[in-house]
């Protein structure tokens, strides 16, 4: 099919979803996976909300909403014994609540959205090696009809645990391998416990240790969860070489009797297994890649982090990984990138993958320590990013810049009668400025620096004025809402007149009280280059 401006290997939600904002951001894009078909396993089912709110940046939330069901909280029983149950509540200016969703659905919504753009997934065809210049990557491809070699400006792997991808680099993946097998089973039983709970029930020895362990996720379907167990020892074998430890195995599939065996050790309520679609044995590994980014190829998801699925991390993040970095690359292929724009991937996503082992090995090994906005994937932050402005310190407002930027309701525009959220206005490919403005504030200044930044970032940038109470809203030259209510002041802590930068991935990227186009335009030119002439 010839050459192409990025190569994606690995069509799982982390290859998809760098290959769909790819798409959409219009870049010539091929995504390729050594798989004949999609696997049809549950795998990976915890939708956390901050990936519900980029879903709905990107256009595939309502799909989401409609074929996932609700995770409220977990009941915990321990020899028998329930415990204190846990809620996941969040605070009221959070759009969206816990989820659950088998990935093969997640990968299904994602290649469907893929095709809109005019893409598609080329399966059977998997990298068998590639080299790099300062031009591009070439890259020898496997596929159905024979080789190809494929030359691209960037190569995203996106190819899991065991990648090709980083191995042909020659990175390390250093860390270590769980001792214990578990096995997977989608089935369903006939329990009457409340839905929308995932159930954990152990039992301990007379020590403490968890010695017997069942962990039941609501999936879509009556009574229908996927259930994962320790691996009894009929089913158990040597452990392959550390780094292979991590994932499915070919091979040995448990049946519905090994399901119910545990069921009738640790169930909360008698009940029997049926309707067994698919079940695996799975070895876990936790290990960090050293590096993301290695000249034009990038890792993104299980080919750069693997770590124990404890709150359900692991797809999530893979997720932001490569919605962090397909902007960056939209950028660097349009030409109008700062030099360094694509090296703040590994800064900002290196140590996010960093504390997401760390916590999750630390979860295994001694219990969850439920935070819920962390464990909602709701307070990563990049506020050490060489593309953000220097974090101001205490007593600054917040959100400071790298923080997510938060949703907030109640504004009105001057001729829909009905609210909009502030996600309604950041819904973009581009970067958004947010002028907030009070009646002291002067219009043509806030007009020169609309204008100012939108040349500094080559018009991909879109500008909203935030109007107090008693602003005038003419002079501005921009679309403007109302914060009628002060849900954007309160929400942002925001000061009159001040602009907040966000970009794509929904991040502050700096806040200017007081702003004027020479700051604005200085701070753009970390992520964009100088405008011609």
């Amino acid at each position: 099919m010839g050459d192409t401006e990025v190569l994606v290997v690995g069509a799982g939600p982390v290859g998809l979803t760098a290959a769909v904002e790819l798409r959409r951001r219009g870049v010539g894009c091929r995504i390729v996976d050594r798989l004949g078909e999609p696997q049809p396993y549950a795998k990976a089912v915890g939708i956390q909300p901050r990936t519900l709110e980029v879903w709905d940046a990107m256009g595939l939330v309502r799909d989401a909403l409609d074929a996932a069901v609700p995770l409220y909280g977990q009941l915990g029983y321990v020899n028998g014994e329930p415990q204190p149950r846990v809620d996941l509540r969040l605070p009221p200016e959070v759009p969206y609540g816990f989820a659950a969703l088998p990935q093969y659905t997640t990968e299904a919504l994602l290649t469907a959205h893929l095709e809109a753009y005019g893409g598609h997934v080329e399966r059977g065809t998997e990298l068998v090696d590639l080299e790099q210049d300062s031009d591009g990557v070439r890259a020898r491809l496997r596929t159905p009809d024979g080789t190809e070699t494929v030359q691209a400006r960037y190569l995203v792997g996106c190819d899991g645990a065991h990648s090709r991808t980083r191995k042909v680099l020659g990175l390390a993946f250093e860390g270590d391998a769980f001792p214990e097998e578990y096995m997977l089973a989608d089935v369903e039983v006939d329990w009457d416990l409340p839905s929308g709970y995932t159930v954990r029930s152990a039992h301990q020895d007379a020590g403490g240790a968890t010695d017997d362990l069942l962990v039941c996720v609501p999936l879509p379907g009556r009574g229908r969860y996927r259930m994962s167990m320790l691996v009894p020892p009929e089913l158990s074998v040597t452990a392959p070489d550390a780094e292979a430890a991590h994932g499915l195995e070919a091979g040995r599939a448990p049946e519905l009797r090994h399901v119910q065996a545990v069921l009738d050790r640790l169930a909360p309520r008698p009940t029997t297994a049926r309707d067994l679609r698919w079940s695996s044995v799975f070895r876990i590994s936790h290990r960090l890649v050293e590096r993301y980014a290695a000249g034009r190829v990038f890792l993104a998801g299980d080919a750069a982090h693997i770590h124990p699925p404890t709150g359900a991390q692991g797809m999530n993040t893979g997720i932001q990984d490569a919605y962090n970095l397909a902007w960056k690359l939209a950028l660097a292929t349009q030409g109008v990138a700062a030099d360094g724009l694509l090296d703040s991937y590994h800064a900002e996503r290196h140590p996010v993958g960093e504390e997401v082992v760390a916590r999750t090995v630390r979860h295994a090994r001694e219990g969850l320590d439920l935070q819920v906005m962390r464990e909602a994937q709701l307070l990563v932050r990049y506020r050490d990013s060489p593309v953000v402005t220097a974090d101001p310190g205490p007593g600054s407002p917040e959100p400071r810049p790298g923080d997510r930027a938060p949703d907030c309701r109640g504004l009105t525009g001057d001729i829909a009668a009905y609210p909009v959220r502030l996600f309604d206005l950041l819904r973009s490919s581009h970067h958004t400025m947010l002028l907030y403005a009070d009646a002291a504030a002067a219009p043509e200044e806030l007009r020169a620096c609309a204008t100012a930044a939108r040349a500094a970032a080559h018009g991909r940038l879109n500008v909203f004025a935030v109007l107090a109470p008693g602003a005038p809203g003419d002079g501005i030259g921009v679309p403007r809402v109302h914060d009628r209510d002060g849900s954007f002041s309160r929400t942002y802590a925001a000061r009159a007149p001040e602009a907040v930068l966000v970009r794509p991935d929904a991040h502050i990227s700096a806040r200017f009280p007081h702003p004027a186009p020479s700051p604005l335009t200085t701070h753009l030119t970390t992520t964009f280059a100088p405008p011609p002439g």
